[in-house]
């Protein structure tokens, strides 16, 4: 049987792997589910994305099964446990702000009616693809820029442009599939696509 050509990143044949093949880049609207990675990305912060996904079941015993409203609730006695558990990221710093977080995250709600609304409103409901990331690799653009700006300014923590852009490939709002990985295609019928041209300071030259 002839493999399944893929984004030459996730080649481990483990988490990565699990990961491009269920996840990323297929558009997300679940609330829930937006708010489970915006909190794995924002913890990622200084950290590998494969010891996130090791992780994410610790996650979700530490934080309400990424229930928003519940975390939003959480205060010092929640803090202390989360540090004291098994296998969790033991800073004191970010789980706070994760709790804080969801507190912003249910006010956006509040004022938006959903996350999804929030979100998919920086590329107007569309899936943006990107010609120029088939030769080189982005790690922010000025979607993510713009992005991270709206968050800092509601006062989320740990999401800066760069996580952010690691965060609108995984939801769909950017497609940075390969050309030939056999997601690309599968993904991108699941939006409506607008083509876009990168301005050149936001490409990697890895």
């Amino acid at each position: 049987m002839e493999q399944k050509k893929k984004c030459q990143w996730c080649r481990d044949g483990a988490w990565l792997e699990k990961y491009h093949d269920e996840v990323w880049g297929l558009p997300e609207h679940d609330d829930h589910k937006l708010f489970g990675w915006l909190l794995m990305e924002a913890m990622s912060c200084g950290l590998s994305w494969v010891l996130m996904l090791k992780k994410q079941r610790i996650f979700e015993a530490c934080f309400a099964d990424f229930d928003y409203d519940k975390v939003a609730a959480f205060n010092d006695t929640d803090v202390e446990r989360i540090l004291n558990t098994e296998g969790m990221i033991r800073s004191k710093s970010k789980i706070e702000a994760m709790i804080a977080n969801a507190r912003t995250f249910v006010a956006i709600r509040g004022e938006f009616g959903s996350f999804d609304a929030y979100i998919w409103r920086f590329s107007e409901g569309k899936m943006l693809v990107y010609p120029a990331h088939q030769q080189k690799r982005a790690v922010s653009n000025d979607v993510s820029v713009a992005v991270a700006k709206d968050l800092k300014k509601r006062r989320f923590k740990y999401l800066g442009p760069v996580i952010v852009y690691s965060y609108l490939q995984a939801i769909g709002i950017i497609n940075d599939h390969e050309a030939q990985c056999y997601r690309y295609d599968q993904v991108i019928k699941h939006a409506e696509v607008e083509i876009r041209i990168e301005a050149p300071s936001h490409i990697s030259d890895s």
